[in-house]
């Protein structure tokens, strides 16, 4: 057993921010013999996976979808137990039920037959297209996901030696491009593409490799943790604590201090500086360095490439809770509007509000109903809305936009919603760039085209100062709960052993132990 001079003596990591990147990458880095402090600014760690609870009701505030699980289960088997031992993870099946506006509905799932009677029954001549979709997804998503997922891309030599296979899996296509080759139905091309936006991507705009989510589900399923994604924020706490880590909140980062072209620690917004041999950035990579990083000590990701680079949308999410039970409504829906590429067109090339909406339903208590009270149900609905570059008042805007969204859906899926409404709250783009640090509210960070993937992303090694590394939706491979997992692996290739350093930077003369 580690007594308090042992742990000490080991070199100090701190990582700037709790969401599931910085708690993976904690776990890693503990593993590796690091003493690591994690810093949240938040009063609970998660960040995008917050969770609020109020009136009785329990709210997941960011990821739902659960998938490759086994990237959850390594950070366990990494400090010595086993993900099943303290999560409850259960399959959701289907995995989304797509509305369309017409009322008609499509059940995606992982089942081979059942999807292929789902699409025989909405295109019956794009079955066979339908498959040669799937082979071209696995394809990908063996290069993609399975070879390059969890390597670094330090070097444009990186990038050139992948080219020739992003060339032979038509990377050079968008996604929706891709779906077009195979498919000739429009219904069935949405059905295909919109899982891009689940990682902040125009299906039109966004690199085919992000078609390997439709195999990566397949292969991997759609999970649900009973009690709430919440519960693996506290399960991933848990293990770094049990590592001899610790996890501050309130603990918000002013400034990475720097010696010589190398991150030496943090200062916090309180004043209290903490030295580290190594610091780990989860938060926003284009806050990271607009606002932790002075401009003096960056050459690449200057204030003005920052403002150049193309973001992500954002999103509106209203979470509300009902005192009665909707039990016809999966635990995922999306409710699409009238229109698909216009209305894409308006969020991230003309950048304004549009009146009509595609919307994501949540319904968590399908599958676990202790989330809410009993006979109650608790939902959260986004509807994906331009981040803050379209000028939008959303003090304002908020309510009624609320108003119309539950409008629709008291119209299409939850009949008599006004009355049955007993709790509500909202998260606008204001609130993601005001409380999350999310550059213009963009709720995924830097846009997932083809010149902003890899090595053209902020890279996990940073570009700019030694021993500072990033990880997180921001940076390689993007978002999503797979994608920001798999920037924690790549960690692993990129950052020194503990053992490598001959004296550790933190001592208590430096710093105080850090308290929860």
């Amino acid at each position: 057993m580690l007594t308090p001079a042992d742990s000490l003596s080991k070199p100090h990591a701190v990582v700037i921010g709790s969401g599931f990147g910085g708690l993976a990458a904690a776990v890693r880095l503990g593993a590796r013999g690091y003493r690591v402090t994690v810093l949240e600014k938040l009063d609970a760690p998660g960040g995008r996976a917050y969770v609020h609870r109020q009136d009785g009701f329990t709210f997941d505030a960011g990821p739902t979808v659960i998938t490759a699980p086994f990237l959850l289960e390594e950070l366990w088997a990494l400090c010595g137990r086993r993900l099943q031992d303290d999560i409850d993870l259960r399959p959701v099946a289907p995995y989304y039920r797509i509305r369309f506006d017409d009322g008609t509905v499509f059940d995606y799932s992982g089942d081979a037959d059942a999807m292929r009677a789902e699409v025989a029954k909405l295109a019956p001549g794009d079955v066979a297209g339908y498959e040669r979709f799937l082979a071209a997804s696995e394809a990908i998503y063996k290069v993609g996901f399975e070879q390059l997922g969890h390597v670094p891309f330090d070097s444009w030599t990186d990038m050139l030696r992948v080219l020739p296979a992003l060339l032979r899996l038509e990377g050079y296509r968008t996604v929706y491009s891709l779906a077009c080759k195979h498919v000739r139905d429009a219904r069935l091309r949405v059905v295909l593409t919109f899982q891009s936006l689940l990682v902040g991507g125009n299906p039109f705009a966004t690199t085919s490799v992000y078609c390997l989510i439709a195999f990566l589900e397949r292969r991997w399923g759609v999970h649900f943790p009973m009690g709430g994604t919440g519960t693996l924020v506290d399960g991933l706490v848990r293990l770094i604590e049990g590592q001899g880590g610790t996890v501050r909140c309130r603990s918000g980062v002013s400034e990475i201090t720097v010696e010589q072209g190398a991150a030496t620690g943090v200062r916090l917004e309180s004043g209290e500086v903490l030295a580290a041999d190594v610091v780990v950035s989860n938060a926003d990579s284009a806050t990271t360095y607009r606002k932790l990083v002075a401009p003096e000590h960056r050459r690449r990701w200057t204030d003005r490439r920052i403002a150049k680079s193309r973001y992500s949308m954002s999103l509106f999410v209203w979470y509300f809770g009902t005192r009665r039970q909707y039990p016809d409504v999966a635990h995922h829906t999306i409710a699409l509007g009238p229109r698909y590429r216009e209305l894409l067109g308006d969020i991230f090339d003309r950048k304004v509000l549009a009146e009509d909406f595609s919307l994501y339903l949540h319904r968590p208590t399908a599958t676990d109903p202790s989330l809410a009270p009993p006979g109650c149900d608790t939902f959260y609905v986004l509807a994906p809305v331009p981040h803050l570059q379209s000028g939008t008042d959303w003090a304002r805007t908020a309510e009624p936009y609320r108003k119309s969204i539950a409008q629709r859906l008291q119209a299409t899926l939850l009949p008599g919603l006004e009355d049955q409404i007993v709790t509500s709250r909202l998260l606008t783009p204001q609130d993601f760039q005001d409380r999350l640090s999310s550059y213009r509210g963009a709720a995924f960070g830097l846009e997932p085209v083809l010149s902003q993937s890899a090595w053209f992303r902020p890279h996990n090694r940073s570009e700019e100062l030694r021993n500072l590394y990033l990880v997180g939706a921001g940076t390689h491979p993007g978002a999503g709960l797979p994608g920001v997992l798999s920037s924690a692996r790549v960690l692993d290739s990129v950052v020194p052993h503990a053992d490598t350093f001959a004296q550790p930077r933190y001592s208590p003369g430096l710093a105080g132990p850090a308290v929860a």
